[in-house]
């Protein structure tokens, strides 16, 4: 596993980031519309919003005077493939 790959994990095993990323594969969306969805207040979501996209696990963009929010999805593409390789990797004893 490499440092990218953990991050990644690092970041999703928060329960409210596991949310806000559940809520943004539904479609880009800003915070206001989190907000709404969520029991967290708005100081908390900007945290954990930028936890999550700075390992990049979200992208923004402008539309006019909103930022919204979504899931690079090639990421999480790559964390399924990880755990692909995991569960099908060759059983083998250890030596001691």
């Amino acid at each position: 596993m490499n440092k990218k790959q953990a991050n990644y994990f690092k970041v999703l095993s928060d329960p409210n980031r596991l949310e806000i990323i559940e809520l943004l594969l539904k479609g880009e969306t800003c915070e206001c519309t989190l907000l709404d969805n969520l029991s967290i207040s708005q100081p908390t979501l900007s945290y954990h919003l930028r936890l999550i996209n700075e390992v990049g696990l979200t992208k923004t963009k402008r539309n006019g005077n909103w930022i919204k929010h979504y899931v690079d999805r090639s990421k999480l593409n790559e964390m399924i493939d990880y755990l692909t390789k995991l569960r099908d990797m060759e059983i083998t004893e250890c030596k001691s």
